[in-house]
């Protein structure tokens, strides 16, 4: 293995790690470039147990103990260690969860590829906000789902937030962009599933206590405002909701998201 200890803030080999507060500027530069960053010791296990290949570790030196397993798993990777206040000016943030990792990201499997052998998919519509991807997959992983897709303006599922909230299970779970949308919803019915549009509107949806589940469903959550888009609740099959009580319409949807996946659970 290589350890080096990085001295200098514009030193070029940890260019990748630069900035990782600056959503815009992240949200551009890792799809454009093929990586993403893996945040804390027990993500960066699971993204390299996942078949993930990073292409360097960065961390203060008191974590190196904690991250030997990993280390000697992938003896190639270089390893950079730097203190406290110079990994903070690097990334714009106080590194407290052990290290980060700069690692290649895996092609997008096909639309089919997800869909084969599935009984639970989700898809994801227009959400942007990445703690609620995270918090989403975690449910869907936690809960049986099968794998997830995303709309095209949806939020990366391996932004640094949505990775960490996530705990890892981002790289458990098969996913893609499904696109064109809501086009595409076509090519789920044609594979058997049943596709469920997720609203609170009392008039138009199904109680979720009251729903006979499919043998496949394929499950829409819409963005965190407005909900699902009229196109895509037009192209589902089933609208349902969760029955509330005192005066409340809606959970957020990573709440909503967890009760039903719950519910729908194989």
């Amino acid at each position: 293995m290589t350890i080096e200890t990085i001295t200098d803030l514009e030193d070029d080999r940890i260019d990748g790690y630069r900035d990782l507060t600056d959503v815009a500027l992240r949200v551009r530069f890792e799809p454009e470039n093929g990586v993403y960053i893996a945040e804390s010791a027990s993500v960066i296990e699971r993204a390299v147990a996942a078949g993930h290949e990073p292409y360097s570790i960065l961390m203060e030196d008191k974590w190196l103990a904690r991250m030997q397993p990993i280390i000697h798993a992938i003896p190639d990777t270089p390893v950079y260690v730097a203190d406290q206040a110079l990994l903070e000016g690097i990334t714009g943030f106080h590194v407290h969860r052990g290290a980060l990792a700069l690692m290649r990201r895996p092609p997008l499997p096909s639309v089919e590829s997800v869909i084969a052998g599935a009984r639970r998919l989700l898809i994801l519509e227009d959400i942007v906000d990445h703690t609620n991807v995270g918090a989403i997959v975690r449910s869907a992983a936690g809960l049986g789902f099968d794998g997830f897709f995303v709309t095209p303006r949806c939020a990366d599922p391996l932004y640094r937030r949505s990775v960490r909230v996530s705990m890892g299970t981002v790289f458990d779970l098969p996913w893609t962009r499904l696109d064109p949308w809501p086009g595409a919803v076509s090519t789920l019915q044609e594979s058997g599933f049943a596709v469920l549009g997720m609203t609170p509107d009392a008039d138009q949806a199904i109680d979720l206590d009251a729903f006979d589940v499919p043998e496949r469903v394929a499950l829409v959550l819409g963005t965190e405002g407005d909900g699902l888009t009229t196109a895509a609740a037009t192209a589902c099959d089933y609208a349902v909701r969760i029955p509330m009580r005192n005066g409340v319409d809606s959970l957020n949807v990573a709440a909503a998201a967890a009760v039903v996946c719950w519910a729908l659970r194989p």
